[in-house]
């Protein structure tokens, strides 16, 4: 079984794109606090990277920005590929069937108000893949899961 599920912060507002095929899809990072405290007393953070398709992702990219928290349902996926030098790389995604929006506009302009900087504002981009590049990008056909199928 390969699930996941995530509840977390957007690193950066999230753009869309389209592969080869005309697919839209989006890529970006979530923010994810531990459950424990370091010895120091401070919380650590994950920063997982996240795919999203099609329509969802046409939704992602139109609806949420920077900071907002979501939830992901997914799966893991990994991958590899060569870079423009040779080098082998190496890829770790949650590839995300469902993304719940989980604040309202509202709440993130209250929160900005009373609060100051965003403490996920020093990360960066998630790295991004070039689609051309990737060799699994063409791999078999497309999969399509809509709600019918979970009924």
């Amino acid at each position: 079984m390969n699930r996941v599920m995530l509840i977390g912060r957007l690193t950066t507002k999230p753009e869309l794109r389209y592969t080869t095929s005309n697919i839209p899809f989006t890529r970006f990072a979530i923010a994810v606090d531990r459950n424990f405290s370091s010895r120091d007393g401070q919380r650590e953070t994950d920063f997982i990277n996240i795919i999203v398709w099609r329509k969802q992702a046409e939704n992602v990219c139109n609806f949420l920005d920077k900071g907002r928290l979501v939830a992901i349902d997914g799966r893991i996926q990994t991958g590899s590929y060569d870079d423009k030098d040779g080098n082998k790389r190496y890829t770790t995604d949650v590839v995300a069937d469902n993304v719940q929006f989980l604040e309202s506009k509202n709440q993130v302009q209250s929160r900005n108000e009373t609060s100051g900087p965003s403490p996920y504002d020093y990360q960066t981009e998630a790295p991004s893949v070039n689609v051309e590049d990737d060799p699994f990008a063409d791999f078999g056909d497309s999969v399509s899961i809509d709600d019918d199928f979970l009924e």
